[in-house]
């Protein structure tokens, strides 16, 4: 009778353990991400191209079930900033896409929501500029352009993304390392490559700035002379010289980044940081990369943080001394 009873009481432990394993599993198993990007931006501009596609090699790597890209289009970003973090507010399933020219869109704009409010997931990428002129422009070298912003800074038209952005961060960059006055900057900013294009175009601005990829098509047209892209070296295969070979001390790169909403858990912020993780060193967004001519700047959840805390610091001086903060 003992023996009998001791082999029942150990199958009954043995079943209750089974059954306790069942019950806790969903506790600790990660539930499929249906994720939302939003894209502070209208459609074909960077943080569009970025947001989808990071949407697609999510589903495509298999580290999201769902992935629905959003545009909140206004003020260099910080009216998709606001946005989100009033509905994002604990959700572990909402992404903002970002990058420098939302760093210079908080300050320039005075925005209520700063990326304070923000959780840092990942650095993505990092955008080579270039500087361009149309093809029948008198400015055939960097130093004619140079020459005429040391002259007259305010008679130079600059054409570019978002007032604060790295577009006008670089103008301003360029215009007092050239020995202009950058306070008197005269740049009109456009909320897409496609609007600044259409002006250089007409003729009614004398250069312009944006990620190389942009206006590639049409410096391969003839259409656009490219001068000098913002990088420390030379694009691979692009035969355009760096600022720095042309005696202008001045580098940047557009970089691009990720975060969540306020107030998410470890948890979710260990599931979001691990998808996209995946998402980016995987093969096929080495493919977008090569692609788009996009660097890869990867930086995990808590280098990025560290990174967007200094960079702020550095754009707020750079726009001071430009004139575009106070």
């Amino acid at each position: 009778m003992t023996r009998l009873r001791f082999a029942s009481d150990r199958r009954s432990f043995s079943a209750a353990l089974v059954l306790s394993a069942l019950l806790a599993a969903p506790a600790f198993a990660q539930a499929p991400l249906d994720l939302k990007i939003v894209a502070p931006a209208g459609p074909g501009g960077g943080w569009d191209t970025a947001s989808r596609s990071l949407q697609q090699v999510l589903t495509a790597t298999g580290a999201a079930r769902n992935v629905q890209v959003v545009n909140v289009p206004g003020a260099g970003g910080t009216v998709g900033l606001a946005q989100f973090v009033n509905t994002a507010r604990g959700d572990g399933q909402q992404l903002l896409t970002m990058g420098i020219t939302m760093v210079g869109a908080v300050l320039t704009n005075k925005s209520p929501v700063g990326l304070d409010a923000v959780t840092p997931i990942a650095r993505l990428t990092g955008d080579p500029l270039v500087i361009v002129v149309p093809a029948n422009s008198p400015h055939k070298t960097l130093k004619d352009l140079a020459t005429a912003l040391k002259a007259d800074t305010s008679r130079v038209v600059w054409a570019g993304g978002s007032a604060g952005g790295a577009d006008h961060i670089l103008a301003g960059l360029v215009a007092k390392a050239a020995g202009g006055d950058a306070a008197k900057l005269n740049y009109v900013p456009f909320s897409g490559g496609g609007e600044a294009l259409a002006e250089m175009l007409g003729g009614r601005v004398t250069a312009g700035v944006s990620g190389y990829n942009e206006f590639e098509s049409q410096i391969k047209a003839g259409k656009l002379r490219a001068l000098a892209v913002s990088t420390g070296k030379r694009m691979t295969g692009v035969d355009v010289p760096t600022l720095k070979e042309q005696g202008l001390d001045v580098e940047l790169v557009n970089w691009r980044g990720i975060v969540a909403g306020p107030g998410i858990t470890p948890a979710q912020k260990a599931a979001l940081s691990k998808a996209v993780e995946t998402a980016l060193k995987s093969p096929e967004w080495a493919k977008v990369l090569k692609a788009r001519g996009w660097d890869d700047a990867y930086l995990g959840a808590d280098e990025f943080a560290a990174f967007l805390k200094a960079d702020q610091g550095r754009v707020k001086e750079v726009l001071t001394t430009i004139g575009l903060v106070k």
